[in-house]
């Protein structure tokens, strides 16, 4: 065990507690990276916490100290009364067992006033539709701080062009500024993932930085672009099944935007995208 490194193991293996792996189970437990998580999160008094897979509670208790509330929602049932223990006497975290995908926030967080902040470190499995649902919902929140798969984190926060760039790319920069905090190294779990981790932070935006007469389409066009990336956008587009757009009508749309023929998706910007998507809807 590294020095500043607290004993999961041993106090799980004494609470009979076995790692799940269809959860995705790994635990934080390095206290050089526990505050400063808190910290660059920006939770202060006056704010309340969704806090997404406590785990054995190990930043539970910082986020309680630093917040008005702490709202936990764990998956595993077999957690909670360890959670319970590590916690006491900390009257202010609310722990609910429960599947945050299948959650509705709007039950989860009513009667919540002032600023409500995500942090969580998601299991890797599933990072991306966790990811998706809190932007889909983010009205909710203030910001979002997660811990994810360092590859994931470079794709959130990728430029146009770049071999990262991609449909969550897009979908993060239109409800928020994303921004890459710092890595996070295999060694400071337990049990020891294979690959390294990183904190990102998702600032989100009071309304879209695009006025985009139709978001889901211009999501449909997103994926579409980025599921084929090797097509040019107009062979991509004009393929997709869900799509009634000819190839006819995307070069037209092209040669107005004064973008070549023959340019793939992750050469637009989020803003090209959202003219794209007003342009093809209009035809």
């Amino acid at each position: 065990m590294r020095k500043n490194q607290i004993n999961t193991a041993d106090y799980l293996r004494g609470q009979d507690f076995h790692i799940k792996k269809k959860y995705g189970q790994n635990f934080l437990t390095d206290m050089n990276i526990l505050p400063r998580i808190v910290e660059e999160s920006d939770v202060t008094k006056d704010d309340t916490v969704l806090e997404i897979g406590p785990g054995t509670g190990n930043l539970t208790v910082l986020l309680a100290d630093a917040a008005k509330k702490v709202i936990a929602v764990e998956i595993d049932k077999e957690l909670i009364p360890i959670l319970r223990v590590t916690i006491f006497p900390r009257e202010n975290v609310e722990i609910n067992n429960l599947d945050i995908m299948k959650t509705d926030l709007s039950d989860l967080l009513s009667g919540v006033e002032g600023n409500i902040r995500v942090v969580a470190n998601l299991p890797y499995y599933i990072t991306t539709p966790v990811i998706t649902k809190l932007l889909e919902e983010s009205h909710f929140f203030k910001s979002i701080t997660v811990m994810v798969q360092k590859e994931v984190a470079e794709r959130l926060a990728a430029e146009p062009g770049s071999k990262e760039y991609g449909a969550i790319t897009l979908f993060s920069q239109y409800y928020s500024v994303p921004k890459i905090l710092f890595s996070v190294p295999k060694e400071s779990f337990y049990p020891m993932p294979k690959v390294e981790s990183a904190i990102v932070r998702f600032d989100i935006l009071e309304k879209p930085p695009y006025d985009v007469k139709n978001s889901a389409l211009m999501f449909d066009l997103i994926r579409a672009a980025f599921n084929e990336r090797r097509k040019t956008l107009a062979n991509a587009i004009s393929d997709a099944g869900n799509l009634n757009f000819s190839k006819a009508d995307v070069l037209d749309v092209l040669e107005k935007m004064r973008l070549s023929p023959t340019i793939r998706g992750e050469r637009l910007s989020l803003e090209e995208f959202a003219n794209l998507s007003d342009m093809l809807g209009s035809n």
